[in-house]
């Protein structure tokens, strides 16, 4: 489990989920107030989804199909929350103090690319294993 690439991955998925979204700021709207995610229950109750879904596919490690497929899921999820940022993004700058994208709006992008990696990872597992198979 610990030895693996993927749990790696899926680690580092769960830190910049579960942890980093509460301490980086998502935006500063325009009378400077800096807006994290635990100030917006739909956008925290997203990120705790992603890093739970995280745990859960660490702990799957015996099976690689469900560790996948959750994996799929958890992309998904950080697909909408991105499309939920994109969408307050082009809604905040329209007044005359622009407002100031965070570095938080970029934690779904991070996600999405460690999740692809630990598919990538989970998928060459699996081909040594059936390869392995194949010579009994």
């Amino acid at each position: 489990m610990i030895q693996r690439v993927q749990t790696l991955y899926l680690f580092i998925v769960l830190l910049a989920s579960g942890v980093l979204p509460f301490f980086l700021n998502l935006w500063t709207d325009a009378k400077g107030i800096e807006v994290y995610a635990a100030n917006e229950i739909l956008y925290s109750s997203l990120f705790v989804a992603s890093a739970v879904l995280a745990v859960i596919s660490i702990f799957a490690y015996k099976k690689r199909k469900n560790q996948f497929v959750l994996n799929r899921l958890n992309m998904i999820l950080n697909l909408f929350l991105l499309g939920f940022f994109v969408y307050r993004s082009l809604s905040l700058s329209g007044e005359t103090v622009v407002s100031e994208k965070g570095i938080g709006m970029l934690l779904p992008i991070v996600s999405i690319v460690l999740l692809v990696l630990a598919n990538r990872a989970i998928k060459k597992d699996e081909d040594l294993v059936k390869s392995v198979d194949r010579l009994r």
